[in-house]
């Protein structure tokens, strides 16, 4: 079992009348990388503050390696960040940025010229010393404010949406170099995101987060694929919901009335009760076109095309049905049927029932 680095504990924050974290508990691992994820205003970019000791928590106590830090200054924890920004000194070159935080620690001029060599070649940079700032591109920047942090050798490396600047096609590098150097260097990591793409790509946990509270934790397969509530499923990619009411439960499965029908769901909670409003959910991705080789124990959906936008690898569809109101489809399968469907066509989707998740009506 890995090693706990860093403790919440019922940890709030308020700014006079604004609660901007509530009771926030949570373990973060030695070797993990761990993302923040939530919209703007959930509270993540105050939680990493308070863990860098630039903000001070209203309530509670925060731990590294099991000793309270609330009163230790930043300064003086073995943790680094990078910003939004990168916050890098314009007037220096590559260099003397990468080496600021070890000339604070008065090291030889030698062993930092051995130092920042090494971090530059560890961020692909190697041969940039003494370029300016303003000659980089945006991705270039970001390598050298990791250098900066990494040099100094933190326990926990914060960043606070590194990659909100960077152009899509960046971003996806940038992702790959920063699993890369987690790894490499077995630093925990904890990233602050809105962005879902850049959690599930990344991240060995997450925790999705909404107005200072947590909503949810758990491995991106795990959230994507049961998610706690509406919110979650809504926030982790697209999902489709029906209102529905439960009949019967039993200790493996659950069944449930939609449209005069009864499906039999797998129970993956016990926090639902007999004749409760839920929500049966399912992601876009897992509707196919009926045809002769579905079978009868799934959802049929009448629907009419409202909108059709081709992604590339799929094509997103936007439905209606007079029952269930407005949904999606992503259909992965089949370039000739992108063809012939388009925007007031009629078609007929199926949906397995083990494709379907109940959620809380919430």
């Amino acid at each position: 079992m890995k090693k706990k680095i860093v403790e919440f504990k019922n940890i709030n924050k308020s700014y006079e009348d604004v609660v901007a974290v509530n009771n926030f508990n949570l373990e973060i691992y030695e070797g993990e990388f761990l993302t923040l994820l939530g919209p703007s205003g959930c509270g993540k970019t105050t939680s990493l503050r308070i863990l860098a000791g630039f903000e001070k928590p209203s309530k509670g106590e925060i731990y590294l390696d099991e000793d309270q830090i609330n009163e230790i200054p930043s300064y003086q924890r073995p943790i680094n960040m990078v910003f939004q920004n990168y916050a890098l000194f314009p007037h220096m070159n590559i260099f003397d940025n990468v080496a600021y935080g070890l000339r604070q620690k008065k090291i030889s001029e030698e062993e930092i010229k051995v130092e920042v060599t090494k971090f530059l070649s560890l961020v692909r940079l190697e041969g940039y010393e003494s370029r300016n700032i303003w000659q980089l591109s945006g991705g270039q920047q970001q390598r050298v404010a990791l250098a900066r942090a990494l040099i100094n050798k933190p326990k926990i490396l914060l960043l606070d949406e590194p990659l909100a600047a960077l152009d899509k096609k960046l971003r996806k590098e940038m992702q790959i170099e920063l699993q890369n150097l987690q790894k490499n260097l077995n630093i925990t990591f904890i990233l602050v995101t809105h962005d879902q793409e850049e959690a599930l790509s990344m991240s060995d946990r997450i925790c999705v987060m909404n107005k200072g509270n947590i909503i949810q934790i758990g491995s991106p397969n795990d959230l994507y694929d049961f998610p706690a509530n509406k919110f979650v499923a809504n926030f982790i990619g697209k999902s489709n919901f029906i209102n529905c009411e439960i009949k019967s439960i039993s200790e493996k499965t659950i069944e449930v009335s939609f449209d005069e029908k009864i499906f039999s769901l797998k129970n993956n909670s016990t926090t639902f009760a007999k004749n409760e409003k839920v929500l049966m959910s399912f992601r876009p991705e897992k509707l196919k076109i009926k045809n002769n080789t579905n079978t009868a124990n799934g959802l049929n959906i009448n629907s009419k095309v409202l909108n059709k936008i081709f992604l590339g690898e799929y094509t997103e569809y936007y439905l209606s049905n007079e029952k269930i109101g407005d949904f999606y489809f992503l259909n992965t399968n089949s370039r000739e049927e992108d063809k012939i469907i388009n925007p007031g066509s009629v078609i007929d989707l199926w949906i397995d029932e083990k494709d379907i998740i109940l959620l809380k009506n919430n």
